[in-house]
C-alpha cells in the first residue's frame, strides 16, 4: 500500500512526538524541547532530545535522527508500512482506499495467503499421522521435542504427487492459483500439476507480519538430487528480501530489549533452518538466508533491526565462501554504526550440533565470541595466498587498499584505510635494521610469513581450495571428463539455463573439483541476476580465467554434445542440459549421502541405504558415459 505526502503529513501532525517516543523513553521538558536517555545507546547523561514544533527527535550520541515513523521502524523493528498503520491506528485515521490495480493485487495476494496458511495447517497434521513416522523419528533423532514442532509449525509433506493438490482443490482452491503459490508445479509439456513438495519435512517461511509465504523441505530420501528446496519466487515470496526466521527473531530481540535496554542483544545470521531454530530455542534471535549469497536487500532488512548483526557460517569451505561473498557485498554499504561481526562455531559444527551436544548455554557462549568485520575482512585477503615473497606481500597491501576503497562512506573509507595498514604493520615488523612493510617484508627474523586460519587467528585450516586456477594444463588434459567439462562449459554459455540450479551450482558444482572455481564464479553471477546476454565470458577473463576456459572448452570439444551446437533448437538444447545436469547433481549427492552413511553406526538399515546408494550411483555413471540421455534427445 502506498501512502501520498498528504496523509503522511496529516498523520504528523495528528500525533506529537513526545508522546509516541514517550510511551518507551522517560522524557523531560527543558525549554521548547524534552530530553531523555538515548533508546539506542548506554549512557548516564541525556543526550536524545524530541521537538514537537518541529516534528523530529534527535541523539547526539548515537547520530540517529528522524521523525515518529523511523522512530518505531528503528525501536520496535517494523518495515515502514507497519509503522504508518501502527500510527494511523493510534491517530484515529483510516488508512486510504488502494486504487483499482493494487486492489485487485491485493486481493489476489489475500486468496494466495489462504491457500498457504491452509496449506501449512495440512503439512503439520501429516507429520502427526501415521505417514508422517519417519520423519518424526528424524526429528527426534534431530533432538527437537515434539512440544516445538507447534512452536515452529514444522510439517511433513507424503511422498504422493496429488495429496496436497486433491486436499486444497477440495477446499475451493483452483490448481493455477495453486501454481501461483509455489505450491504445484506445472509440466513444461503441459501435463497437470503435481505437488513441488513430496516425501519432504516442511519448514514455513514467512513475511514480517508472520504470514506463511513459503515452504522449506528437507528430503526424507537421502538419495534425493536436492537435500533442500525451497518454494520459488512468486507474488507472495521473494528470496532476496525475506530471511528465514525473521518474524520470530524480531519479536525475541524487542523482547530481549525491553527487558535489559542498556545491554546489546545480539542478532544471529546462520545457514540453516534447523540453526535458526536451534539458536531460537536458545533464545537468541537468528535467521537465514534461504541458499543463496546473503542480498544487499536483506542486509538492509537485518540493519533495520541491529545495527551490527552476527554471521556465523559453518567453518567448512562452503561457509568460508558464503563469510567471504558477504564481505564483498556489505562493503560499499557500511557506515558509522551499521557494520557486521562474525563468529565461527567451533570443531567443524554447526549451531544445531552444538545445542543437542551442549546445550544453550554452550551455544550462546560461542556464539558470542565474535571477530569484527575489519578483522575478517584483514584475515581474508592475509590468507588469500602465502606471502612468502615481495610481490605477493605488495599484492596482499593492494587487495587491502582496494577492499577499504570500495566502502561509500568517505569517512569510514579512511578509518578502515588506516586500522588495515596498521594491522598490516604488525604482521610485517620492521626490522632492526629498517624498513617495516616497505623494505623488511618478514618475521624479524627472516623467515617468510606462514598465514594463519581464515577467520580466526589461531587455528590453521590449510591453503584455499585453488580450484581450476591451481590446477596444471596436462592435469586438466588428462584427467577432466569431456561430458563434465561439456556441461560447465554450457552453463557458462548460458548462466539462464543454470538459474534453477543456483543452490546445486553453489554445492555441487559441475561434479569435479577441477572445476569449482568455475561454478563459483557462476554462482556469483547468478546471484547478480546476470542473463544470456551478459558479456559473462568477459568477466571470467578479466578475472584471469580466460585460458583456463580455453582449456575446459577444449576438452569438451573431445564428444559432440549436442547442446553445445548452436544449430540445435535452444529449448530441445536446455531441456538435454538440464537432463544431463541433474544426473551430475544427483550422483554428487547421492556421494554425499553414502559417505554420511559411513561415519553412521553400522545396521542392517544403513547397509542397504548403502548398497542402494551405489547401484544408484553406479547406473548414473554408465548413463553419462554412454551418451544415452544425448542419444535420447538428438
Amino acid at each position: 500500500m502506498r501512502f501520498d505526502d498528504h496523509f503522511l503529513d496529516e498523520l504528523k501532525q495528528r500525533l506529537r512526538p513526545s508522546d509516541v517516543i514517550g510511551k518507551t523513553v522517560k522524557l523531560r521538558r527543558q525549554g521548547r524541547e524534552y530530553a531523555g536517555l538515548s533508546p539506542f545507546t548506554k549512557e548516564k547523561s541525556p543526550s536524545f532530545f524530541v521537538n514537537d514544533d518541529k516534528g523530529f527527535y534527535h541523539c547526539f550520541s548515537s547520530g540517529k535522527h528522524g521523525d515518529i515513523i523511523s522512530y518505531l521502524q528503528e525501536t520496535e523493528r517494523l518495515t515502514f508500512t507497519e509503522a504508518v498503520e501502527r500510527l494511523a491506528a493510534e491517530a484515529g485515521m483510516a488508512l486510504p482506499e488502494p486504487d483499482a490495480r493494487s486492489a485487485q493485487e491485493d486481493k489476489k495476494r489475500a486468496g494466495l495467503s489462504d491457500w498457504m496458511e491452509l496449506a501449512a495447517a495440512w503439512f503439520e497434521g501429516e507429520l502427526r499421522r501415521p505417514v508422517g513416522q519417519a520423519a518424526r523419528d528424524y526429528l527426534k533423532r534431530r533432538a527437537l521435542p515434539e512440544d516445538q514442532w507447534s512452536r515452529f509449525r514444522i510439517g511433513f509433506s507424503p511422498n504422493s504427487r496429488t495429496a496436497l493438490k486433491d486436499y486444497l482443490v477440495a477446499k475451493g482452491a483452483k490448481p493455477a492459483e495453486l501454481v501461483d503459490a509455489g505450491l504445484l508445479i506445472a509440466p513444461e509439456d503441459g501435463g497437470q500439476p503435481y505437488d513441488r513438495f513430496r516425501d519432504r519435512i516442511i519448514f514455513p517461511i514467512t513475511d514480517t507480519r508472520g504470514r506463511v509465504v513459503s515452504f522449506g523441505g528437507r528430503a526424507m530420501d537421502p538419495a534425493a538430487r536436492a537435500k533442500y528446496l525451497n518454494g520459488p519466487e512468486t507474488t507472495l515470496f521473494h528470496k532476496g528480501r525475506l530471511l528465514y526466521g525473521l518474524y520470530e527473531a524480531r519479536k525475541l530481540l524487542h523482547a530481549a530489549q525491553a527487558a535489559a535496554p542498556t545491554e546489546q542483544t545480539p542478532m544471529l545470521v546462520v545457514e540453516g533452518y534447523m540453526d535458526v531454530i536451534a539458536c531460537q530455542r536458545a533464545g537468541l534471535p537468528a535467521v537465514a538466508p534461504m541458499g543463496t549469497a546473503m542480498t544487499e536487500e536483506q542486509m538492509e532488512v537485518l540493519w533495520r533491526l541491529h545495527p551490527e548483526p552476527t554471521l556465523s557460517f559453518d567453518g567448512d569451505k562452503a561457509g568460508q565462501r558464503a563469510a567471504s561473498r558477504a564481505i564483498d557485498r556489505a562493503l560499499p554499504l557500511l557506515k558509522p554504526g551499521r557494520s557486521f561481526k562474525f563468529s565461527i562455531v567451533v570443531g567443524g559444527k554447526d549451531p544445531d550440533d552444538v545445542l543437542r551436544e551442549q546445550g544453550p548455554a554452550a551455544l550462546k557462549a560461542q556464539l558470542t565470541q565474535t571477530t569484527p568485520f575489519v578483522e575478517a575482512l584483514f584475515n581474508r585477503e592475509r590468507d588469500a595466498e602465502p606471502l612468502d615473497t615481495p610481490e605477493r606481500k605488495a599484492g596482499f597491501k593492494q587487495r587491502l587498499r582496494a577492499a577499504a576503497g570500495a566502502i561509500a562512506d568517505k569517512d569510514l573509507s579512511a578509518a578502515y584505510r588506516d586500522d588495515l595498514y596498521a594491522k598490516l604493520d604488525a604482521l610485517f615488523p620492521k626490522p632492526a635494521s629498517g624498513g617495516g612493510f616497505g623494505g623488511g617484508f618478514g618475521d624479524g627474523g627472516g623467515r617468510p610469513f606462514t598465514p594463519r586460519g581464515p577467520w580466526r587467528g589461531g587455528r590453521d585450516r590449510g591453503p584455499p581450495d585453488p580450484g581450476i586456477r591451481g590446477v596444471a594444463r596436462a592435469e586438466i588434459t588428462t584427467r577432466l571428463k569431456p561430458f563434465h567439462a561439456a556441461v560447465a562449459i554450457a552453463a557458462l554459455r548460458h548462466p539462464a539455463w543454470a538459474r534453477p540450479y543456483d543452490e546445486a551450482i553453489e554445492r555441487v558444482g559441475f561434479g569435479d573439483p577441477r572445476l569449482s572455481t568455475l561454478a563459483h564464479e557462476l554462482f556469483e553471477a547468478l546471484a547478480d541476476e546476470i542473463g544470456d546476454d551478459a558479456p559473462f565470458r568477459a568477466i571470467l577473463e578479466r578475472k584471469g580465467l580466460g585460458g583456463h576456459v580455453a582449456e575446459v572448452e577444449r576438452v569438451a570439444s573431445a564428444i559432440d554434445a549436442p547442446f553445445l551446437d548452436p544449430k540445435m533448437e535452444p529449448h530441445r538444447a536446455k531441456a538435454l542440459w538440464s537432463a544431463c545436469y541433474e544426473a551430475l547433481v544427483e550422483i554428487g549427492d547421492a556421494e554425499r549421502a553414502l559417505e554420511a552413511l559411513r561415519r553412521e553406526a553400522v545396521t542392517a538399515g544403513t547397509l542397504a541405504a548403502t548398497r542402494d546408494l551405489r547401484t544408484r550411483i553406479t547406473a548414473l555413471e554408465r548413463q553419462i558415459s554412454g551418451l544415452e540421455f544425448w542419444q535420447a534427445a538428438s
